[in-house]
């Protein structure tokens, strides 16, 4: 499965605790991260200074749905049971 174009909702939904460049602090939920695009691409995909943990999210119609609402839900729903 392929990315939606626009959606980027692991791109602001979930948080980020590693240092990302130009968020040397990590992510807050809910906070779109630095690195996208306008057109909401990852702006560090395919480049080595991206975060593992992005790497390791890949898309599936479960985490993605379809449609960037049923994307925020899930990945919210995500975030709160997985919070320390």
């Amino acid at each position: 499965m392929e990315c939606r174009i626009g959606c980027a909702a692991c791109c602001i939904v979930v948080s980020i605790s590693s240092p990302i460049p130009g968020m040397p602090d990590g992510k807050p939920a809910g906070v779109p991260c630095v690195n996208l695009t306008e057109d909401y691409r990852c702006g560090l995909f395919g480049k080595p200074e991206r975060p593992a943990v992005c790497g390791s999210l890949p898309p599936s119609l479960e985490m993605c749905g379809t449609t960037n609402e049923e994307a925020h839900a899930y990945l919210s729903a995500l975030e709160q049971t997985t919070r320390p």
